[in-house]
């Protein structure tokens, strides 16, 4: 396989774990978690310096998971619970875990990881990604189809209502962020193993790519009829990182990258919004037949 082809493949299944965590805050609870950039960093740097203190490389992406969970539950805590507004409750966090992303890293920008080994060390690189995201879609799709899984979406839904039934949703809020950073944490540690290194500036733009290929994969998978939210993520951040990746060998700079991800998510709003337009149309022409079948009864009454 073109090497070209193969590194947008694995990099887009590695990011896309990070995305399905992004989905939990923006699409299930409707909220903009922009800790998610210090949360990937998070679980990059603490797998990197686990991996440099012998332990196994599997173990420590679990503990980059339990990393990015006690940062969700961080920005929960402050908006659940100090009544921060939440945008401020993950923006207050995310500065937080720069300077806690240094003293993971030892105080150092970038710290490199070539000379241990990792999960893909002598393993198809390919089959490893596409296992853990296997993994993590599975639990994905399974969870949401619990009781607790649909409880969540009733929040975010109607969380009124919710409450009405005497359920705490405070509680359900601080779970559902830290799941949500778990698995932004967790991306960020595969991320790291895959590159060799971990960077204090490699969860720049997380939020934003989140974004971008959920609005891409949910806009257009869903004119396919695909229904599966994980599948949807990983679909979106393949066409995603396909457009960045493309954008780059055609000879766009790599400083054009921000302006590039937001035509993309125009382009991406644009084309799931076209049938919202036409929406207005077509009230018309049901409104124009229903007078003209209560004229034809009036005339026959008539």
């Amino acid at each position: 396989m073109n090497s070209f082809v193969l590194g947008i493949l694995q990099q887009s299944l590695i990011f896309s774990i990070a995305v399905m965590g992004i989905y939990i805050t923006n699409r299930i609870l409707k909220l903009a978690d922009l800790s998610a950039d210090g949360s990937f960093t998070l679980g990059a740097s603490v797998s990197a310096l686990l991996i440099s203190k012998g332990i196994n490389p599997f173990l420590s992406l679990i503990f980059s998971m339990l990393a990015g969970a006690l940062a969700g539950m961080v920005t929960g805590i402050l908006n659940v619970k100090l009544k921060i507004q939440s945008i401020l409750a993950s923006i207050l966090v995310m500065v937080g875990l720069y300077s806690i992303n240094l003293r993971v890293m030892k105080g150092m920008a970038n710290f490199p990881i070539f000379n241990y080994d990792n999960i893909f060390t002598d393993r198809n690189t390919l089959l490893v990604a596409f296992i853990i995201v296997a993994i993590c879609g599975l639990f994905f799709t399974l969870f949401f189809r619990t009781k607790f899984g649909y409880l969540l979406k009733g929040i975010g839904d109607n969380e009124n209502m919710i409450t009405s039934l005497g359920i705490n949703t405070g509680t359900i809020r601080i779970f559902a962020l830290s799941l949500s950073n778990s698995f932004i944490a967790l991306s960020g540690g595969v991320l790291a193993q895959y590159q060799g290194f971990s960077d204090i500036n490699m969860g720049t733009g997380t939020m934003i790519m989140g974004l971008a290929s959920i609005i891409i994969g949910f806009n257009l998978v869903k004119h396919i009829k695909i229904t599966n939210s994980s599948i949807c993520c990983i679909v979106g951040t393949l066409l995603y990182r396909t457009s960045i990746a493309l954008s780059l060998r055609i000879g766009f700079n790599p400083s054009d990258l921000k302006l590039i991800s937001s035509i993309i998510v125009l382009i991406a709003l644009t084309i799931g919004n076209s049938k919202e337009i036409l929406i207005p149309k077509r009230k018309f022409k049901s409104l124009a037949r229903f007078g003209e079948g209560f004229r034809e009864v009036g005339s026959k009454n008539a």
